[in-house]
């Protein structure tokens, strides 16, 4: 999908007519985002898929990153960097009409972080993928993000963060489900046959898994951030 600026151009293009319904005289940045990172997404769907393959095949153990934060910031740079086509893909966009940078601007950050904390776990994951050692990250979708900060008459004042008012580009929403039991007691017992547990009056959540590539460097490696939404 990248080996030329030809193919580049006219898969682009396919895309735009395709996906959002214009040419590209009509198209906007933010249409040009969301069809470059689409391609980028479907490039990296064979890696992916490879990768998880071949860890389950290896039987290799893997490690598993819980935070409550990973600010893993704007993909569309870190992507085209990662898997080495930044300047083809800038060359090929020009000639169309289009500036790259002008795209990086027009991603939204994952509100998945605010501080150190969301920074180092993504960097552990960049790191790890990069090393092409299996490891992913686990955390939650936030829907309104971690919160936005606003400094008002000296003091801090939390706001919603609309990171998915229209949807994200990098996420993949798996088709399944978990029930996460939440609240309620457990009651205890103990006779002859040993001690038992019984969890009472829960309330059920249903947990869906959205995944995101975490591509390694130049590598073909691309690990996998699953966040959790109820």
């Amino acid at each position: 999908m990248f080996s030329n600026k030809k193919e580049i151009q006219e898969i682009f293009k396919l895309k735009m007519r395709n996906t959002i319904g214009k040419e590209l005289e009509e198209a906007s940045n933010k249409d040009a985002f969301i069809v470059l990172s689409s391609m980028i997404k479907e490039h990296l769907s064979d890696s992916w898929i490879k990768t998880n393959r071949q860890y389950h095949k290896d039987k290799v153990k893997q490690t598993y990153y819980f935070s409550i934060e990973f600010l893993i910031g704007k993909l569309l740079h870190s992507n085209l960097l990662s898997i080495g086509v930044m300047e083809k893909t800038r060359e090929s966009l020009d000639e169309l009409g289009f500036d790259l940078e002008d795209l990086f601007e027009v991603e939204v950050e994952a509100g998945l972080g605010n501080g150190g904390l969301g920074r180092l776990a993504a960097g552990f994951l960049d790191s790890m993928a990069s090393l092409q050692l299996p490891g992913h990250g686990c955390g939650i979708r936030y829907k309104y993000g971690l919160f936005k900060q606003k400094i008002i008459d000296g003091h801090q004042v939390e706001m919603p963060d609309y990171w998915l008012r229209d949807g994200y580009a990098w996420e993949i929403r798996r088709d399944i489900s978990f029930d996460v039991r939440c609240g309620g007691h457990v009651d205890y017992h103990e006779d002859e046959k040993g001690m038992s547990f019984e969890h009472l009056d829960y309330e059920i959540v249903k947990a869906v898994p959205y995944d995101i590539p975490i591509v390694g460097f130049h590598n073909n490696i691309v690990n996998t951030l699953r966040l959790w939404s109820a």
